[in-house]
């Protein structure tokens, strides 16, 4: 079957630009420095007028960046991002897998969870739960840190300084009357999710829902990544929110110990 497989792969045409676009990454891979349009060109062994072709399109998606000063082309943020999403996500998936869907089945809420990537908030793994009201979310949207409880529990514990930066540079984007739009608010916010074990979006990105997030820990105690359950305001209430957090926390406490964390402090 493998053989044959095999046999099959070997007769489908490949894509030629795709071919010459992948040997440019791995070609720019090497240098440290980025490459010019001519020097990429010669070692390509390609048309002018193709090479250029090639780095106008990933430079328009974000996967090239040109100096202006020299020329010479550089691997862009959106190459890092789909690294760091590979590498940070890919065995925190396997990990975290039973334990979502335990808390989807508990809970009969779907369950998210997110790393934090470039300041926001981007998700790497989504539980549906079932009935007929789907959430719009999927496994790499990105979303706000400020106003979400993913977001808000991947920023709870970072350092004060750290924490303003990303304010700044990211700013409090209002959604709607119930979005924090101010930092000192903000920090209050995050100082209780602290203590509280979790975090809440109470309709301050959309209206109409709420989501309740905690952070997961690793082996060394800093945050990797949040989990979070979601729903309308009429399916998460006042009343049933005290027992929801319960479940989070709980299960974000048995995938932290997973990853190796020890609360008391103690390392592997």
């Amino acid at each position: 079957m493998n053989n044959k497989n095999n046999k099959t792969k070997l007769k489908t045409p490949s894509a030629p630009a795709l071919e010459r676009g992948l040997a440019l990454l791995e070609l720019l891979a090497t240098s440290k420095s980025g490459l010019t349009l001519p020097e990429l060109t010669r070692r390509l062994e390609l048309p002018k007028s193709s090479t250029h072709c090639l780095l106008v399109t990933l430079e328009r998606l974000g996967y090239l960046r040109r100096n202006e000063k020299t020329s010479r082309y550089l691997f862009g943020l959106k190459l890092f991002s789909l690294a760091n999403l590979a590498l940070s996500g890919l065995d925190l998936r396997e990990q975290a897998a039973p334990y979502l869907r335990a808390l989807m089945e508990r809970t009969r809420f779907t369950v998210h969870m997110a790393i934090l990537e470039q300041g926001e908030a981007v998700l790497v793994e989504k539980v549906e739960a079932p009935g007929l009201l789907k959430l719009a979310s999927w496994v790499g949207k990105r979303m706000e840190v400020h106003c979400t409880g993913l977001g808000k529990a991947l920023i709870a514990h970072l350092p004060e300084a750290e924490l303003d930066r990303l304010i700044r540079e990211h700013g409090l984007p209002r959604y709607n009357e119930n979005t924090i739009r101010s930092a000192r608010r903000l920090k209050e916010n995050l100082a209780l999710a602290r203590q509280q074990g979790f975090t809440v979006d109470d309709e301050e990105e959309e209206l109409g829902f709420r989501c309740l997030g905690s952070p997961l820990f690793d082996h060394t105690g800093g945050v990797v990544a949040a989990i979070s359950v979601a729903g309308t305001t009429a399916q998460i209430t006042p009343e049933n929110l005290p027992a929801l957090a319960r479940e989070v926390t709980k299960t974000a406490a048995a995938i932290s110990l997973a990853l190796g964390f020890h609360p008391d402090g103690a390392r592997e």
